[in-house]
Parts: C-alpha cells; structure tokens; sequence
C-alpha cells in the first residue's frame, strides 16, 4: 500500500491543553498521507475551554484537511461498514477514552469510530495524553497494548515531579507510527525518556 494514498482518520478527545501539539500533528499527518478525516468527541465539539474555542478547534481542522469534521454518532458509524479508512489516530487519548476502549464502549463519537474501524482489521493509533496514565489508566494502556490492531504513539512522563502519574505521546512521532502501523509494526521505544 502506497502512504501516500492512505485514508488517515484523526480524532480529537477533550485533553484541550495538548490541541496546539495534536493541530501540529494533523498538519503532518495530512501533509504525509494526503487523505484526512477530523473527527472529535462531543466534549471537544462543544466545550470552549481557557486553551481555545470549540468552534475555532473545528474550522481549524476542517481547513488543515479540507473535510466537515465528524462529530456525531451517526456521522462515525458509517466508518465501519463502508470501510472510509485505512488507519484511524486518537491524538489526544485521554484516560475517559482510554478506559472505555479498553472496555469495548462505544458511546461517544471517538469510541465509536474506533470500534466501527476496528472491526475491519485496520490499526488504530493512541497518543496517550492524561494524568492518571500510571496510575488508574495503566490498567487500560496495559489491556490496549495486548488487543490486535491497537499501536500506541510512544509516551513519556510529562512532568515526573509535579505530575507523578501523568503520561503524554510525544505527537512528533504520530506519522511515523501511523506508517509503522500500517505495515503492521509498533514504533520503538514506546516508552520514552525524559524530554531534552
């Protein structure tokens, strides 16, 4: 499969202080894969927070991949059975979305997106971003890392001292794992050390 002709769909989850790194990363996605769909959860569709305007997040998305956003549960469950694309990116993941992927919920528009896609044997990319990723969440990144079609983005603690129990993906590293995910791989190291 050639990358550059792969169909990427790039889900945002409500860890509003990491958009500007996840909007970074979309850039680059589409700039390496070309084909592009946004989709946000409903917390993201709707929650302006102090790190920007739901709407403005939205426009901003459309306009890096020239697609409407898709941000309903009737707009994600086609994914599944008309097969939309070939590799499907969580970035941000947050603990919530985490702990009902690794619980086969699919009651928000990212989760159900997620499952849709996954029925048809195609990867799906996390880039873990919360605060409990070692302590109450670990449970769920371990039963993740087990499930087939499931690669993470690879992660490091954020800040050891003052949030001893949080994990975030390096999102610089999203395009790569997307293409060694497509070729079926996980991106090594997956656990990363201090940021330099």
């Amino acid at each position: 499969m050639e990358l550059e002709s792969c169909r990427v769909g790039f889900a945002f989850c409500g860890s509003f202080c990491t958009y500007a790194k996840a909007l970074d990363a979309l850039e680059k996605v589409k700039a390496r894969f070309g084909d592009v769909t946004p989709i946000v959860s409903q917390a993201s569709a709707a929650c302006d927070t102090r790190f920007g305007n739901a709407h403005d997040f939205m426009r901003e998305m459309e306009r890096i991949c020239d697609k409407r956003v898709v941000d309903t549960l009737q707009k994600a469950e086609p994914i599944g059975p008309k097969q939309t694309l070939d590799a499907l990116v969580i970035c941000p993941c947050t603990g919530n979305t985490l702990g009902k992927l690794a619980a086969g919920i699919a009651d928000t528009t990212v989760t159900l997106a997620a499952k849709a896609h996954l029925r048809n044997g195609r990867p799906l990319i996390i880039a873990v971003s919360t605060n409990d990723g070692l302590a109450s969440s670990a449970k769920s990144i371990g039963t993740l890392l087990d499930k087939k079609h499931v690669y993470f983005v690879p992660f490091r603690q954020d800040d050891p001292v003052g949030k001893p129990t949080s994990l975030v993906a390096d999102f610089s590293l999203v395009p790569d794992t997307v293409a060694a995910a497509l070729r079926g791989e996980q991106l090594q190291p997956l656990v990363l050390g201090p940021e330099k």
